[in-house]
């Protein structure tokens, strides 16, 4: 993980609880050399266990796709192989050994040991006979309360939120006990000022560029920028605009409760062809292969830098204290966050940087003839 590398994302810490687990220890940890010489008994005993619960993952997660391929194929009685294909993500060859697969499942009702009956000649899937398996698979009590509390986060964020409520009512009637576990759930939502989201969602509707003026904590200025948007985003309960930046020439994110003023320009938004949203999944900040690797030492009242920011690797060094490594693009955050610290902890990577802060920690207290 990786604090931002530009000062047009939100703050570092934004992304919130994020830091990796302490590294295993002690007899038995995993290391270079645990499994074993190669060819050993252990090394074989090692590969023997990693493939079969590997395949044990990939028959667990074939299955489900059987599950969900049977109530497809009968809801549409007959569906195209290419369009079943880019539906489950398969290519068109997995996609017909998953149909051979189908024909030796035997099914206990409504006569004991019945085929499924199916056939794709012509490149036109038909399933019949599968009664007991065409339903859709229900969702899990754990999966209708996620979808649950996000359906209620994008109501509060959403202008069509009546929409979105007859959606939540839907499935809350469907879910039984499931949706009184997610009513003890609530996500809070910082909601921007309605003319901005509001002029943001024209702007996107339209194709149309915007102007913003927009707040950067790290250099306390405002900064006037083109940005042509590609979609509005809510990462960690808070909400984002994103798009190509023509002032830093490449896709970026705005915290919108940082925009002081958004103007819709005339001109068509033009996003370049190779232009793609940033993949949000793994959270907001991700390496990049040009940031610094930062390494910290974290005495007992510095530990909430490991829980406030993501990190690449948490240590216990005894007596209380960490050691942790996180990577950045920004070196005067990095400053910044080394000042703050204190006697709480100091920066031991890169090294260079770590004598700059200590000579300017020294400077600053020798203006109060403490050095």
């Amino acid at each position: 993980m990786s604090v931002p590398a530009e000062p047009e994302a939100a703050g570092p810490g934004a992304a919130g609880p994020g830091a990796a687990g302490p590294p295993a220890s002690g007899p038995g940890a995993a290391g270079p050399g645990a499994a074993g010489p190669p060819g050993s008994a252990v090394s074989r005993q090692a590969g023997a266990a990693a493939g079969s619960r590997a395949s044990a993952r990939a028959s667990t997660t074939r299955l489900q796709r059987l599950l969900a391929l049977v109530p497809y194929v009968t809801s549409r009685k007959v569906a195209s192989i290419a369009e079943t294909a880019a539906a489950f993500g398969l290519s068109e060859r997995q996609l017909v050994d998953d149909l051979n697969m189908l024909w030796c499942v035997e099914l206990r009702s409504p006569d004991p040991y019945c085929p499924i009956d199916l056939s794709y000649e012509g490149g036109e899937i038909v399933v019949s006979q599968a009664d007991p398996v065409a339903r859709p698979l229900r969702l899990g009590a754990d999966e209708a309360s996620a979808l649950l509390v996000a359906l209620r986060m994008l109501a509060d964020v959403q202008e069509h939120g009546s929409t979105v409520g007859r959606v939540i009512a839907k499935l809350e009637a469907a879910s039984g006990e499931a949706a009184a576990l997610s009513s003890q759930v609530a996500v809070q939502v910082e909601v921007p000022g309605p003319a901005v989201l509001s002029r943001a969602r024209a702007a996107l509707q339209a194709g149309r560029r915007v102007h913003l003026t927009y707040y950067v904590p790290g250099r306390d200025e405002a900064t006037e920028r083109d940005v042509d948007l590609m979609r509005i985003v809510v990462v960690d309960g808070r909400t984002y605009l994103e798009g190509w930046c023509r002032r830093a020439e490449g896709v970026r994110l705005f915290r919108i409760d940082r925009v002081v003023a958004i103007e819709v320009l005339s001109a068509p938004a033009e996003i370049p062809a190779g232009a793609e949203p940033k993949d949000l999944d793994q959270g907001l900040y991700q390496p990049g292969p040009d940031d610094l690797r930062v390494v910290l030492e974290l005495a007992p009242e510095g530990r909430w830098v490991a829980d406030y920011y993501p990190c690449d690797g948490v240590q216990e060094i005894g007596d209380g204290r960490l050691r942790v490594v996180l990577r950045t693009a920004d070196a005067r955050w990095v400053r910044r966050l080394a000042l703050k610290l204190g006697d709480r902890g100091h920066l031991v990577e890169p090294a260079g940087l770590a004598a700059a802060v200590r000579e300017q920690a020294a400077a600053a207290l020798a203006q109060y003839g403490l050095a």
